[in-house]
């Protein structure tokens, strides 16, 4: 066996490597098999702890994390207790991971853990707390999992403890034990904070505000933050009026250490509770306190970095962006040239924000915002200039001021218009593809250079109209900005297809934030818009990429994305050869792109009935244009598939009240009927396929030529069959309307109404063909075919005429 402790983490590598290996399969269940007698494990614990083997220790911890071996239950705590057996310090920081492992994976070493609480809290919160962060965290795994606990009073007796002894050792030790007791608090008020707020009191929670300080490290911070806003969500006005007072104390002492930590409180619950953090800052005395910063001392200068944070954060909302705007905007143009790299950095990103947003007054209108516009534009080559400068370095900060700054028609044309700007931009988000901040930053600076104004209704244009004016805004004089206007918005979008935008798309796609999702699936969407990108789109990448962004698993992903990459999809379709995206072997198959475009066409769950907005159309008829296009594959799976997913629903929109839906489902109905289920849909002698080719034949009567010409390309391939003739002929003005195609003014419809005729005059057998000649003859056929080969000079048209005819008059 002891060949098998040297070598489990060699195994476990080469179990990854090769795991159908026979010596590699052989070898690891002889090691699961001595550890159903838990020989292994425990053998490497008493060394590990004996014998202070940091080798058995590795294996042990690697054991411990590896799929597929999980030590007995008996030998599971006899190991936890070989480690609580030795002090903390005379072990290595391998007993935390091995302390984690046997709680997460052995229930008699939680049921353990839990005894011991119930005897003395303190006691083994202490014996516990020294062996490791994991260790610790292991505290509240126990007291929030009920299965190892006799009462629900109990648990919550220990839970309570444990929070103030969490508590009194971040009091005490200050940020000694690298935030471990942070990470105590902020589990326990995540998963139950409602039970503990009112352990919460002033010194407890300002000693959680003081681990929000600016200079502390991230992992720090965000613990404090978690447990910060657990807290003031649950506690509402009780712990909203505490986390004020604490701060506004701090702020107007004036020190230069308790105004960091309030300034950096503050920010860090701006973008979770806004609503209170902005109350604070807008409170009198808080905004008087900040006027001495802007002084050049040495305090305003130790602070700097954290008030501009604050400020920063503070843009979040509207009426704090107005007060920094009217008090600090000056301070703030100083700081551009005069202050730090970073302070200058932090303080262009908040006037971006601040102007971008400005409101003037009505009758100062005109030349405030030109002049705000002009300052905007300053900001943003100041940004430009430092993406193209810094390499390797971050860019949180000048990617947050461009996406504000492009919100403004004028920054988004000089933005797209910069070729050098725009492949810095793909570079820096190829270089951050797993920096969040950055990329959806970078992705908002793209969704504003590609977004559409939004097609409105004359109704909806006059409510934003009023709605522009009762908010006093020029758009209610002036309109839309002509830079938004839709010409400029796909040369916009073409600059970026050109720049290659499709490739960055395709390397962040792997981001599981949906917020990040949700844009790139906006701009594609964006993207598409135009037929002359679309081949281009399709070329990069685009399609594959649009395949697996609408086809996740439902549930898992917002559904905005999945319709926006779906339209998108769609449009892409219908302007490229399935051919060539599509290949005759290999990926992506044909069939995977029917199952987005299917789920185009029926009506969105979210839809309510008695909404007042009308359903948009467009994703509809764009989704059946494509679908079309691939029904006309040579690969016959892809109507099959269409057929087979999406005929209830194409079916129902052959009545759409919508002329181009209704048109664009006959035409793909005329695509199917070239696959053998199309064709039974209305062939198959039923009932309900005769009812099918009524709508059909109908449809050959309306007012839109393409409507008619698609319905009388369905029924010439249909009466090919004798079950669909007959089913013409069961209806009371089938013939009759067969034959009013061949007296139209169209060589088109009337070349497909002499072929329905043909069809039925020469391909009928038995006695369809009987009843088919009678039925033609008696509706004038022989005179209106006469007719028509008198008239016509189209070849075609004269050839099928003439075949139609003989069989009549001979």
């Amino acid at each position: 066996m002891s060949d098998f402790h040297v070598s489990l983490s060699y195994f476990v590598y080469l179990r990854v490597l090769a795991p159908e290996h026979p010596a590699v399969k052989e070898a690891f269940l002889k090691i699961q098999e001595e550890e159903e007698n838990g020989h292994h494990l425990l053998d490497l614990c008493r060394r590990y702890t004996s014998g202070k083997d940091e080798p058995a220790g590795k294996d042990a911890a690697l054991y411990l994390r590896t799929d597929g071996l999980k030590p007995p239950e008996e030998v599971a705590l006899d190991c936890v207790k070989f480690i609580l057996a030795q002090r903390p310090h005379a072990l290595s920081s391998l007993q935390d991971d091995i302390i984690s492992g046997l709680v997460r994976q052995s229930t008699s070493v939680r049921q353990h853990f839990s005894n011991q609480l119930q005897i003395s809290v303190t006691t083994f919160f202490d014996e516990i707390y020294e062996r490791g962060d994991a260790a610790a965290v292991c505290l509240d795994t126990v007291v929030l999992d009920p299965s190892v606990w006799l009462s629900q009073d109990a648990r919550l007796h220990c839970e309570r403890e444990l929070f103030q002894l969490f508590i009194a050792k971040l009091m005490e030790s200050g940020h000694d034990e690298d935030g471990r007791s942070l990470k105590g608090i902020a589990r326990l008020l995540a998963v139950d904070a409602a039970r503990l707020q009112d352990l919460v009191d002033d010194e407890s929670l300002d000693v959680i505000l003081s681990s929000l300080d600016s200079r502390l490290p991230l992992e720090w911070r965000s613990q404090a933050t978690l447990a910060t806003v657990k807290y003031l969500e649950v506690s509402k006005e009780v712990g909203q009026n505490r986390f004020s007072n604490l701060v506004s104390s701090k702020v107007i002492k004036g020190r230069s250490d308790g105004l960091i930590e309030a300034f950096s409180a503050t920010a860090a619950v701006f973008p979770v509770i806004p609503e209170a953090a902005a109350a604070l800052f807008l409170s009198e005395s808080f905004l008087a306190a900040l006027a001495p910063l802007t002084s050049r001392d040495a305090k305003s200068r130790k602070v700097e970095t954290s008030f501009l944070e604050l400020l920063n954060a503070a843009c979040v909302n509207k009426d704090c962006r107005e007060a920094i705007f009217t008090h600090l905007s000056t301070w703030l143009s100083h700081l551009l040239t005069n202050g730090s790299d970073q302070s200058s950095e932090l303080a262009a990103v908040i006037l971006a924000k601040v102007r971008t947003a400005a409101q003037v007054a009505p009758s100062e209108t005109t030349g405030k915002l030109q002049d705000e516009d002009t300052r905007v534009i300053e900001l943003v080559d100041r940004f430009k200039d430092s993406m193209s400068k810094r390499k390797g370095e971050s860019m949180a900060n000048v990617i947050e001021g461009l996406a504000y700054a492009s919100v403004k028609p004028a920054v988004k044309e000089q933005l797209a218009k910069d070729p050098v700007f725009v492949q810095n931009l793909i570079r820096v988000l190829h270089e951050n593809s797993t920096v969040p901040s950055v990329l959806y930053g970078g992705f908002m600076i793209i969704m504003n250079l590609t977004q559409f104004l939004p097609n409105l209704t004359e109704e909806q244009k006059k409510v934003s109209q009023l709605k522009s004016y009762a908010e006093a805004s020029p758009k209610a004089r002036n309109g839309p900005d002509p830079l938004d206007e839709e010409q400029h918005v796909i040369a916009r979008c073409t600059a970026l297809v050109e720049a290659g935008i499709v490739p960055l798309l395709v390397d962040c796609v792997k981001t599981s934030l949906p917020s990040v999702q949700i844009l790139m699936s906006k701009i594609l969407l964006s993207l598409s818009r135009d037929r002359k990108s679309r081949g281009a789109l399709a070329q990069q990448g685009a399609v594959k990429l649009l395949i697996g962004m609408s086809t996740v698993k439902q549930g898992s992903s917002p559904t905005e994305i999945v319709s926006n990459a779906s339209h998108a999809l769609a449009r892409i379709l219908i302007s490229v050869n399935p051919a060539l995206v599509f290949p005759s072997s290999g990926f992506p198959q044909i069939t995977s792109a029917i199952r987005p475009l299917t789920a185009l066409l029926s009506v969105p769950e979210t839809t309510s009935l008695s909404t007042e907005q009308p359903r948009d159309l467009l994703p509809v008829f764009e989704s059946l244009l494509a679908l079309t296009n691939l029904a006309s594959h040579p690969d016959e799976s892809a109507p099959e598939a269409i057929v087979r997913q999406a005929w209830p629903v194409i079916e129902e929109l052959l009545l759409s009240n919508s002329p181009l839906v209704q048109r664009a489902a006959c035409e793909l109905v005329c695509n199917l009927m070239t696959c053998e289920s199309g064709v039974v849909k209305f062939a198959d002698g039923s009932k309900r396929a005769a009812q099918r080719l009524h709508i059909l034949l109908a449809l050959t009567d309306t007012d839109d030529l393409a409507t008619q010409s698609a319905a009388g390309g369905a029924l010439a391939m249909l009466t090919e069959f004798d079950a669909a003739m007959a089913g013409v002929l069961e209806r009371p003005r089938g013939v009759q309307l067969l034959l009013g195609l061949c007296q139209e003014e169209d060589d088109g419809l009337v070349h497909r109404g002499v072929a329905c005729i043909r069809n039925m005059t020469c391909l009928a057998t038995g006695d369809v063909a009987r009843r088919a000649k009678d039925a033609i003859k008696q509706n004038g056929g022989i005179d209106i075919l006469t007719n028509l080969l008198k008239k016509t000079k189209n070849p075609a048209i004269l050839q099928v005429g003439v075949e139609a005819l003989k069989p009549l008059v001979s």
